[in-house]
């Protein structure tokens, strides 16, 4: 990964799971970092012990920690006005706060659907819309939108999940192309282009699972703890092997990251099967969760 030496790098959802795992990894490289999230004692947790490590390096320090709910505008303006009075604007923007649902469409909370999209989705366009100007005034900036596999595939109990995640793919490759600026167009100016890189993880060891909002699950697990083991199953991948593999897609400039076995497994069947994907993952997530009941 190339140096991030002085390069600020805003991260939503930053207290735990992937989100921390990238603030110590773009430490490492020498960010400055912006930090966000919801969890304010977390977020104090992750800045002390960064602090820490920086001290440890002889560095000074390069963090900053702000409490903001992205699936408030408001917030997420106040988050890009941090980033352009402390540090002259963000270098990379990463999109990375998320949370899950498990119900059935039919007999869910409809307000369950609304929290859900207000994070997962709105959160995202909120923070592009936010931080697009200054990041068009620097050269070489990066936004990074955090899908999922389940984007390409869905799962039963989990379409407001999915959906939100389709809706990140679609809206990470219009941006990108409104994003591009063309050096020969007329309103160019000062402007530069900014990248865009969606990210797809697989199953990864976060505590999604365990904050995620339950409905009825029995169509996928017999219980709550039926589902975090079956969760844990499939989660090979750690937030620490995550969060490098994203930094080493953004210093390559690609446009598209899919993380873990599972999920390039599972991008392969969806581009050759796309009708039955679905259906063939679901049944094999169904037939993990008997194994584990039985005790196999």
């Amino acid at each position: 990964m190339n140096s991030l030496d002085k390069k600020l790098v805003v991260i939503t959802g930053a207290a735990s799971g992937i989100g921390e795992a990238l603030a110590h990894v773009c430490a490492d490289a020498g960010a400055y970092l912006l930090l966000a999230d919801i969890d304010s004692q977390r977020l104090k947790t992750l800045a002390a012990a960064l602090t820490a490590q920086f001290k440890n390096t002889g560095t000074s320090q390069r963090v900053l920690t702000q409490s903001c709910d992205v699936a408030s505008e408001a917030d997420m303006h106040a988050l890009a006005a941090t980033a352009s009075l402390e540090f002259g604007g963000a270098d990379i923007l990463i999109n990375n706060a998320g949370v899950a649902l498990v119900a059935p469409i039919l007999s869910g909370k409809l307000v369950d659907a609304h929290w859900l999209m207000d994070i997962n989705f709105w959160g995202v366009v909120h923070g592009c819309r936010a931080f697009a100007s200054q990041m068009h005034a620097r050269p070489d900036t990066v936004i990074v939108n955090i899908s999922s596999i389940f984007a390409m595939l869905s799962l039963p109990t989990q379409s407001i999940y999915n959906a939100s995640k389709a809706a990140v793919r679609a809206f990470s490759d219009s941006l990108r192309e409104e994003l591009r600026v063309s050096v020969n167009s007329d309103d160019a100016g000062d402007k530069h282009s900014i990248h865009v890189l969606c990210v797809h993880p697989g199953g990864i060891r976060t505590r999604l699972v365990e904050q995620a909002r339950l409905g009825d699950i029995t169509a996928m697990a017999a219980d709550t703890d039926s589902l975090n083991q079956q969760f844990k199953r499939i989660a090979r991948t750690s937030p620490e092997q995550a969060a490098m593999a994203i930094m080493q897609a953004v210093s390559k400039r690609k446009t598209r990251l899919l993380i873990g076995a599972d999920a390039r497994v599972g991008d392969f069947f969806y581009r050759l099967f796309p009708a039955r994907a679905s259906a063939w993952f679901a049944g094999l997530l169904r037939r993990q969760g008997r194994n584990g009941r039985s005790g196999n």
